[in-house]
């Protein structure tokens, strides 16, 4: 998986040029996934507004890395681009639930979070 230009131009800080590209791909799923939870949380009339915003997020997030899985030149394993290309989907189609108020976000959350300790388990991650 390589978000590597996404990560670079819409999340990097100063420190990214010393950052491997795993490290950036954590960075931006941590920081989408915090929103996400803050959105679920949100109370109040701002609560859907902050949730609808985390969600867009997590969906361009998950649409950035279905085309980068797509492309021929991925280096990842066949299975595992496989696997991952239908997280994006279901991501899509779950996503259109919550805003729907028919599914809860958690679930969104969770994959976000074993993406993430599958960026950690790889190394790279600092």
């Amino acid at each position: 998986m390589n978000a590597h230009f996404m990560a670079r131009t819409a999340y990097a800080g100063k420190d990214a040029a010393t950052r491997t590209p795993r490290a950036i791909e954590y960075e931006v799923f941590a920081r989408v996934t915090k929103r996400l939870r803050a959105g679920a949380e949100a109370q109040g009339p701002g609560g859907f507004t902050q949730l609808a915003q985390a969600l867009h997020d997590n969906r361009t997030l998950w649409a950035t890395l279905a085309m980068d899985l797509a492309d021929d030149g991925n280096g990842l394993p066949a299975p595992l681009r496989a696997r991952l290309f239908y997280l994006s989907e279901f991501t899509a189609q779950h996503t259109s639930k919550v805003l729907a108020a028919e599914a809860s976000p958690e679930v969104l959350i969770d994959i976000n979070t074993a993406v993430m300790r599958g960026l950690q388990a790889q190394g790279g991650v600092r």
